[in-house]
Formats: structure tokens, sequence, C-alpha cells
């Protein structure tokens, strides 16, 4: 005979698991942040390690140690690429602080001439949130500094567990699959099978997109006659793969580096032009490059980000939609979760969510 537990028992476990591995991911963060983005990376890099192994016949912990230098390779050129746009950031930085000067001069006229504040008021205000920021000076250059220190612990990580991962990745497989009883052995291995397809073609079309979207930005903005189209069309890119933050933060950056640069007059360009990109990438580029691989509700994929950054910080932003993306696999394909992964999904999945549910629910009554 069937005996389930009341709707109510059900619910406090429910919410007690979810309160339960929140808190145990928050404790874990310096270790599982860049575990979890070395399972992507090796996802990624998986098929150039099999291929150094098979048809170059390399032992499989060289062919591992190819690929990391690869990988190596790929962040240093990623950091000399933005510390070389950095640098000439900052040597232009006596021409940006004139620009600067010029254009909040203009903008201090047009508010007195506005709204009747005059330039002493105006100094008085800037005063008091400058000495507030010179006080917290110290918290805010520590925080600098650990930022920066937690960031090449987090790569020298991703490198470590990336190498571990595809270097003992039939003794990690092997062991998951033993884990679960015989009678689950082929929904698990499918589970396998599925995110690991699912995952892979999902970062191989976030890197196309972030491409095209970064190319965009930069002749649009070259276009305009921004300085330093190159740095901010890239930043751009990166940063739109954190859904709806990302291309709002890039957008600020961009409009402020205006400012400073050109003056006020091109900033409404600027906001044009982003508009036009994201909305040809939200509409046209990310349908046909990302295409329906990760079918995420974008109410669950927000809470997602803001979670995530509550949790983990900007890696947790990035991680986040990947991560659900596991999660909806694994909820469609087990009992009893069903509900979960059509909460999940978008709306012209629930017909599909509703007849997994039947059917779990017939297969129980047996």
């Amino acid at each position: 005979m069937n005996q389930s537990l009341p709707f109510l028992t059900k619910l406090a476990l429910v919410l007690f698991c979810m309160i339960s591995l929140g808190y145990l991911l928050m404790l874990g963060q310096t270790l599982l942040a860049p575990m979890f983005f070395s399972f992507l990376m090796a996802l990624l890099f998986l098929p150039v390690a099999v291929f150094l192994e098979r048809k170059c016949r390399l032992p499989r912990t060289i062919a591992t140690t190819v690929v990391i230098v690869l990988m190596l390779l790929t962040f240093a050129g990623v950091i000399a690429f933005f510390s070389t746009e950095a640098r000439s950031f900052t040597e232009d930085w006596p021409q940006l602080k004139q620009h600067g000067m010029q254009a909040f001069e203009t903008t201090q006229d047009w508010i007195r001439s506005k709204f009747h504040i005059n330039a002493k008021k105006q100094w008085d205000y800037i005063n008091q949130g400058a000495e507030k920021l010179f006080s917290q000076s110290a918290a805010i250059v520590s925080t600098t500094l650990s930022t920066v220190s937690a960031t090449f612990i987090f790569l020298g990580f991703t490198l470590l567990f990336t190498f571990f991962i595809l270097n003992y990745r039939r003794v990690l497989y092997a062991f998951l699959v033993s884990v679960f009883s015989d009678a689950h052995k082929p929904r698990v291995e499918g589970i396998v099978r599925r995110v690991k397809t699912i995952i892979k073609k999902y970062i191989i079309g976030l890197l196309i997109q972030m491409l095209i979207v970064s190319v965009a930005l930069i002749l649009v903005l070259s276009l305009i006659g921004v300085k330093y189209a190159v740095l901010l069309g890239f930043m751009g890119g990166i940063l739109n793969v954190i859904p709806y933050l990302g291309i709002i933060t890039a957008l600020l950056f961009s409009c402020l580096v205006t400012f400073a640069t050109v003056g006020s007059g091109k900033v409404l360009l600027v906001i044009i032009a982003f508009i036009i990109v994201h909305a040809i990438d939200s509409n046209i580029v990310m349908p046909l490059v990302v295409g329906s691989k990760v079918k995420l509700n974008p109410m669950i994929a927000f809470i997602g980000i803001i979670v995530g950054e509550m949790l983990w910080g900007i890696s947790g932003m990035f991680l986040c939609i990947p991560f659900l993306a596991i999660l909806k696999i694994i909820f469609d394909r087990v009992d009893g979760l069903h509900a979960w992964g059509m909460l999940m999904g978008e709306e012209g999945e629930l017909d599909i969510g509703m007849r997994r549910i039947g059917m779990a629910r017939a297969r129980s009554k047996k």
C-alpha cells in the first residue's frame, strides 16, 4: 500500500533542505565555487582532452596537462588584454580628468539654472559625500586587495580542479553510477549524458554570443566616436552573460567613460546603441546561437541571479544559470520532482510537465 507524507510535512522538509543547502553553499564558497566552475571548464575542454588521448596517443595525464596549459594561456591572454587597455586608460587620466571637469562645470551650470542651487551649495554636497568616502577609504582598499587575492585563488583552484576532473573523470563517473541501485542506473546514465551535452552546448553558445555582442558594441561605439570602444565593447559582451544586470552595469560604466571623455552630448547615443544591441541579442542572437538548450523561466533565472550573488558574489551570478539548468534536467527526470522542473521551465513545457507528473503517479500506484 502506497503511503505518502502529509503535504505540510513535505513542505517543511523541502524548505529545510533548501535552507540547509543554501547555508552549506555559503559556507563552502571558497571550495565549491571554483569546483563548479572547473566542472564547466572540464565539460568545455573535454573534446580537446579526448582528441589528444585518442588521435595524438598521449597519456591521459599529459593530455590533461596540455589542456590546463591551454586554459592558462587563455586566462593570461584575457588578463593581458585588459591590463593593456587599463594601462592606456591610466595614461590618459590627466586628459580624462580635464574633460570630466569641463563636463562637471557644464552640469553645474545647468543645475544652477534649473534648480537654483548655487555652486557653493553644490560643492558642500560633494564635500560631504567625499568626506564619507574618505572615511571609508581604508575599508575600500582592504576590500579591493582581498578581491584581487580571492580572484587569483579562484583561478588557481579552478586550474587544479579542472585537472583533477579531467584526469579522473572515469573514476568520478563510475562512482556516480555506482552510488545508486541497478534499477536507477539507466536513468542516472541518461541524466549524466544529458547534463554533459546540454551544458557543453550552452557554454559554447554563450561564448559565441559573448563574441557577437562584443564585436557589435565595438563597431557601434567606434562609429559614435567613443574612446576605449574596444575595452567597453568586450566588457559589455562579458557582462552580458549575467542576464538583465550585466548589460545595465556595462551601460552605466560606458556612459560614465563617454561623459568624461567626449562630454554629455554622446551619452544618449551610447544608451540608444546599448538598447539596440541588447534588443538584437535578446530577440535574434540568443535564440539562434544559444537556442533552447536551457529553457529556464526568466523569473526563476532572475531570482537565481539574486540568490547567487547573495551566496557567492559575482561568481555566483555567473554560475547560477548553468547550475539551475542542471537542477532542471535532474528535476525533469526524477519522480516526485517533476513539479519543480515544471516551475523552472517555460510556459510551453506545461503539457510535458503534466504528462510526466501523471506517468510518475501511475508508476507509484503499481
